[in-house]
């Protein structure tokens, strides 16, 4: 039986070639062409400055750093999103605060926030959940009003739109992902994306152990360099191997946004007449690039979503469970957490109960689509 993924990655010759061109050249580490990656992808985005990184993991603790955030303060966060958001401000010793999201884009809102901001609230940090973007405009309104540091979390949101503009454009800091189950991928590795030149020159410095100059400064210089390390720093670089297939991966966004549009219209189409089962949608304000496409389930659907999970694998469709609830695992639930602030979050139980992620990539084909959806109509008894 042909197994349909949930997930693959467009990777082909030419990030092949790019890659092996870096390894040619002798220059592995990071270099030059982590320089283009950044600057390239900056631009995408609408943003000043790039600071390529190891990981988005990696770009949200320093992106919390660079927001001041640290002991006894309180960083809001969905719980509706992979765990590494929340445990990012753990990192920088700060507690997090978990907030519920709106049901129909699985993101933070204002009003959510509102509900869990306390005068300890150093910062919020919101995800653009499976590349649906949150209301930027409302967010960062409500955030200088508050005189709240708003980080975005656009780990998923590469190529995806608000307002008009691509996500990462006009935010304060935004932090990215190019693990192999986003858009476009570098294997691992992650991104900053600012337009505050300080910041990125403090940044650039601490993914390098705090030090003055860059390795690739280093090399470059033709007198012998005593550099000095300004402040305690981690090693959370990108390397020139994972920037030159970035580079091809960046060439090819705006098509691979283009096809996923077109697959999930289509998965709209095949769902219409599907009760007790919502796909995700653009919000008013902006345009996904649907890094993921779920479902929610309701009880009119009449089966439970685990049961149709396991019906799905036992067709060949290979479906996920909606985004995980970092409050409902152990690292949340038990001593070390247990003084922490808490509020209801009955639309993040919801969806992470209810939910289920679709099979949808470059190489997902009509029949395939048609496949997914007969079995989740055999599932439901239709």
């Amino acid at each position: 039986m042909k197994r349909i993924a949930v997930m693959l990655p467009m990777l082909g010759e030419e990030e092949a070639e790019a890659a092996t061109a870096a390894i040619r050249s002798g220059w592995v580490a990071q270099g030059p062409r982590v320089a283009e990656f950044e600057r390239k992808f900056a631009a995408a985005v609408g943003a000043e400055h790039g600071i390529a990184l190891s990981s988005c993991t990696t770009a949200l603790h320093l992106a919390l750093i660079a927001v001041g955030a640290g002991p006894g303060d309180e960083v809001i966060v969905p719980s509706l999103s992979f765990i590494a958001t929340a445990n990012s401000a753990r990192y920088v010793g700060a507690t997090p605060v978990f907030a519920d999201v709106d049901i129909a884009t699985g993101n933070l809102t204002v009003e959510t926030i509102d509900a869990v901001r306390t005068e300890r609230t150093r910062a919020i940090v919101v995800v653009h959940q499976g590349g649906t973007p949150a209301d930027v405009r409302a967010l960062r309104e409500a955030a200088d009003r508050w005189g709240i540091a708003l980080i975005e979390d656009a780990a998923c949101a590469a190529g995806a739109t608000a307002y008009g503009r691509p996500v990462g454009a006009g935010s304060l800091i935004s932090a990215w992902s190019f693990h192999p189950r986003k858009v476009i991928t570098t294997g691992e590795g992650g991104m900053l994306t600012t337009d505050n030149a300080e910041w990125a020159t403090r940044l650039r410095r601490l993914r390098e152990h705090g030090m003055n100059m860059s390795a690739a400064d280093r090399e470059a210089s033709t007198q012998p360099v005593l550099e000095a390390y300004l402040e305690t720093g981690f090693n959370y670089r990108m390397t020139d191997i994972q920037a030159a297939i970035g580079l091809v991966q960046l060439d090819r966004l705006a098509g691979l946004v283009a096809q996923r549009r077109e697959l999930a219209a289509r998965y709209h189409e095949l769902l219409a007449d599907l009760d007790g089962a919502t796909p995700v949608r653009d919000p008013a304000y902006g345009q996904s690039n649907f890094q993921s496409f779920w479902v929610l389930l309701d009880s009119d659907f009449g089966v439970e979503r685990n049961e149709v999970l396991s019906v799905l694998a036992d067709n060949g469709v290979s479906a996920r469970r909606g985004i995980m609830a970092a409050h409902l695992e152990p690292a949340y639930t038990g001593p070390a957490y247990v003084d922490a602030p808490a509020a209801p979050l009955p639309v993040t139980e919801r969806l992470t109960r209810d939910s289920l992620i679709l099979p949808l990539h470059h190489a997902l084909t009509e029949a395939d689509q048609d496949h997914v959806v007969a079995v989740l109509r055999k599932a439901a008894g239709r």
